[in-house]
């Protein structure tokens, strides 16, 4: 990715934050979806 570690921190914490925010949801489905929402940008970072 060639970040630095003030802006690979960030990008942790904004995967920790929706982690955080799906372990949360009540609702199973809702939590696939965040889970499902996050891989997919995680995806994405990768083969940027």
């Amino acid at each position: 990715m060639g970040q630095t570690d003030k802006p690979f921190g960030g990008f942790l914490r904004v995967i920790i934050r929706d982690l955080r925010e799906a372990r949360a949801e009540t609702d199973i489905e809702k939590m696939r979806e965040r889970v499902d929402a996050l891989l997919a940008d995680l995806q994405a970072t990768l083969e940027d």
